[in-house]
């Protein structure tokens, strides 16, 4: 009888190990850093998407350690303003958030997004492992049928991501009605409407 009931409880165990893992499994999240211009704009776009968790304005693709926004601004440490997204692929795929990022803004002008000029505004893409180096490639590619002008996006590995400053952190659902946000983002946020989610 005492056999019996041990079996029992490890057959329990195993079994609420299993769903723990599977729970696990399905729960595990992946990330994406993308540059497209002001990372305000990008933050706004992306946040809005099914199957994205959280969104993280920052610096990447520089030199300097711990840089700061008005260091990133002056152009001397050759960060980029990027997203780092976190996402669940079970919900929505990097190859889909490549495809928004490549509507999200002009990939084919160098160091530039409208008025906001600089190396700091690149369009980059910084990939976190070879599967997405090589989905990268592939969606700069099928991009560039639908540019006239060629597509000047970096493809590049992430090797640092500094979080930017706590004011920077969700700038559009905090200041919708400042200057730049609604001459800016608004407009974007409007054209690609379809393609987006409703706020969370």
């Amino acid at each position: 009888m005492k056999s019996l009931i041990w079996l029992m409880l490890a057959l329990g165990l195993l079994t609420g190990r299993a769903d723990e893992m599977k729970m696990t499994a399905t729960n595990k999240t992946e990330l994406a850093t993308f540059g497209g211009g002001c990372f305000w704009c990008m933050e706004a776009v992306f946040e809005r998407l099914d199957g994205v968790k959280a969104v993280t304005s920052g610096y990447a693709g520089g030199t300097r350690e711990n840089p700061t926004y008005k260091e990133v601004c002056g152009g001397g440490t050759g960060h980029a303003e990027v997203i780092q997204i976190e996402f669940d692929p079970h919900k929505i795929s990097y190859e889909k958030l490549l495809e928004i990022f490549f509507e999200a803004h002009d990939p084919t002008t160098m160091n530039r997004q409208g008025a906001d000029v600089g190396t700091q505004y690149r369009s980059i893409i910084l990939y976190h492992n070879d599967a997405q180096k090589q989905l990268a490639e592939k969606a700069r590619e099928l991009a560039q049928w639908r540019f006239p002008r060629p597509v000047v996006s970096e493809i590049v590995p992430l090797t640092k991501f500094y979080k930017a400053e706590e004011y920077h952190q969700g700038y559009f659902r905090k200041n919708p009605s400042a200057p730049y946000c609604a001459a800016v983002i608004s407009p974007k946020l409007e054209k690609l409407g379809p393609k987006l989610a409703k706020p969370k």
